[in-house]
């Protein structure tokens, strides 16, 4: 027989919380809290993850981790479902989610991946606030009503006003110049298609869109590409929904992807910068596809596939 149990910070501890016409009460998250559980979802963070992670793995929990910690270890599984499933039989009791715009970009890159073989890509995102979280949803929503009444906009999660606006910066700055979103673009595109070696160069940006994300992708292909070609690869596969007729002006839009399984790709044309490339268009729900559902999908394919311990 299945259950939920939900945990959380002391702070949070004995609220109650109704999911499917039954109540949960919240309970401390803490060393000691996972004995019982099979499968533990971690989604507060990479000191929460750092902390009690491999405490869980010690009682025998499964750990699906949402943060950035365990990402880049060469002993945790990063996994998106449709592209790297094999890796799930190799896990040490954590399996790790990938950052929400390398998942939303890898669903229009993998299927044209598996054509023409990859060689190096451009991108630049279009992230929306609801990826800061509720804080930025709510500073959003407030600057809009104060423009429209003509009063004063205040900032406090983003350092530019976001309303009207967008800001080239998504995450902290390293020494090279890059933010660490940009960073992970890179190295979880590597380890998640499995191509060590992989180009990348990424501008991330926060527009003022409250849910899903965008990316703007222009890739370099080892064999011969063409649109047609492509469609066709987008089409058949299970992670994307083609949704390219550019002359009927239907393509993605982020508040179309919002609450979809699928992403949507659209805008595919022949690179006029690369001499074998494709330019093209993705959008994907960032809180589904990049975050929660992609870690219920590794869950429920693992249970499909046996690979669960009782």
């Amino acid at each position: 027989m299945s259950s939920l149990r939900l945990l959380a910070s002391a702070r949070s501890a004995g609220k109650v919380v109704e999911c499917a016409g039954k109540k949960y009460t919240v309970e401390e998250a803490k060393p000691g809290a996972f004995a019982g559980v099979q499968v533990a979802f971690f989604a507060a963070g990479g000191s929460v993850t750092r902390a009690l992670a491999p405490d869980a793995v010690k009682a025998g929990c499964l750990v699906i981790d949402k943060s950035s910690h365990y990402r880049m270890d060469p002993d945790v599984p990063l996994v998106i479902p449709e592209i790297n499933p094999q890796e799930l039989r190799q896990h040490k009791g954590i399996i790790a989610n990938p950052n929400c715009s390398t998942a939303v970009t890898l669903m229009a890159l993998w299927p044209l991946h598996k054509a023409f073989g990859l060689k190096r890509y451009f991108c630049a995102t279009y992230q929306s606030v609801s990826g800061t979280g509720a804080e930025a949803i709510r500073e959003l929503d407030d600057q809009v009503h104060a423009y429209a009444k003509g009063a004063p906009l205040t900032k406090k999660v983003y350092p530019y006003q976001i309303a009207f606006n967008v800001i080239p910066q998504v995450d902290s700055f390293g020494a090279n110049g890059y933010t660490g979103e940009e960073t992970k673009m890179m190295l979880e595109s590597r380890k998640i298609m499995g191509l060590p070696d992989l180009k990348v160069s990424s501008t991330t940006v926060r527009v003022p869109v409250v849910r899903a994300h965008s990316v703007a992708v222009n890739a370099e292909f080892e064999r011969p590409v063409s649109v047609e070609a492509a469609r066709a690869a987008v089409a058949a596969f299970e992670g994307a929904e083609l949704i390219d007729d550019p002359a009927n002006k239907v393509y993605p839009t982020p508040l179309d992807f919002s609450k979809k399984v699928k992403c949507g790709v659209g805008r595919i044309r022949i690179d006029t910068a690369f001499d074998n490339g494709l330019a093209l268009w993705v959008s994907g729900d960032n809180l589904w596809k990049g975050a929660a559902l992609n870690a219920i999908q590794n869950a429920e394919l693992m249970v499909r596939e046996g690979m669960l311990k009782a």
